[in-house]
Formats: C-alpha cells, structure tokens, sequence
C-alpha cells in the first residue's frame, strides 16, 4: 500500500512539473485543473493532501497548511501555463522551481519523523524522474 502511494505521488508530482502545458492543450472546453477529481492522471489538490495525510499521518492543522501550499502551486502553475513568453525549456524550468519551493514549504510544516518520510518520497521521485522524466525531453544530464 505505501509502495503504491509513494508511486502515485511520485507519478502525481512529475506529471504535473513536466506536462502541465500539454494537458492544458488537450483537455475538453471548460476543464480545469482545479476541477473535480483528476485529470489525464493529474491529482486534484485535495487528493495531494488525502495522499500526504495518510503517508505522513499530517494532523488537522498540517492539513491545512499543506492544502494552501498546494494550491499556491496549483495557482503559480496555471498561470505559468497561459504565459506564452517563455520559451518550453524556461517554462519547463520555472514549473520545477516551483515545485521545489513547494516541496521545501511542504517541509518545513512537518515534524522530524514526518520529514524523513517526505525526504524518502522525494529521493524516490527523484529516482523515478532520473529513469523515466529525461526520456521525453531528449535531455542527457540523468542519463
């Protein structure tokens, strides 16, 4: 079961720094990421939270704080993707700079035990991008 989640949310994750743009282009009229339940395998934000709460047994308070960082994210990232200024590899760049700043915010509310949960999630998501992310980017630097 926690094998199956940290590779939900590993997938959840890398999906959303690296597709979002291409989503947007395919997804039906009116369909929004902020939509109900997921799109294209793309997690809603209170699914995110229901995940980390069980992985990492947040309390009410930690719930609450988690589920606004990741709507700050989920905000940051739609308006990322209307902006068509920048170029695929920049935007590219800018979503997973986001996504770290949301991870490290997402940190800094848990406690110890909660942190060396998390930093297991993403050393695996890290893996997991390192074998199956550079694949589509055509980029050499995890290969």
């Amino acid at each position: 079961m926690k094998k199956n989640l940290v590779r939900f949310l590993v997938v959840a994750f890398a999906f959303a720094a690296l597709s979002l743009p291409a989503l947007a282009q395919n997804a039906p009229a009116g369909a929004t990421a902020e939509g109900q339940g997921m799109h294209h395998g793309m997690p809603s934000v209170e699914e995110q939270v229901q995940h980390l709460t069980k992985a990492l047994n947040l309390s009410a308070d930690q719930q609450t704080k988690v589920k606004s960082i990741l709507e700050g994210q989920r905000s940051q990232m739609m308006t990322l993707k209307q902006d068509t200024s920048m170029s695929q590899q920049d935007r590219r760049a800018k979503f997973q700079q986001i996504h770290q700043d949301t991870q490290q915010k997402i940190h800094d509310v848990l406690n110890d035990d909660q942190k060396a949960k998390f930093d297991q999630m993403q050393a695996r998501r890290k893996e997991h991008m390192g074998m199956h992310g550079q694949r589509d980017t055509g980029s050499s630097d995890k290969q």
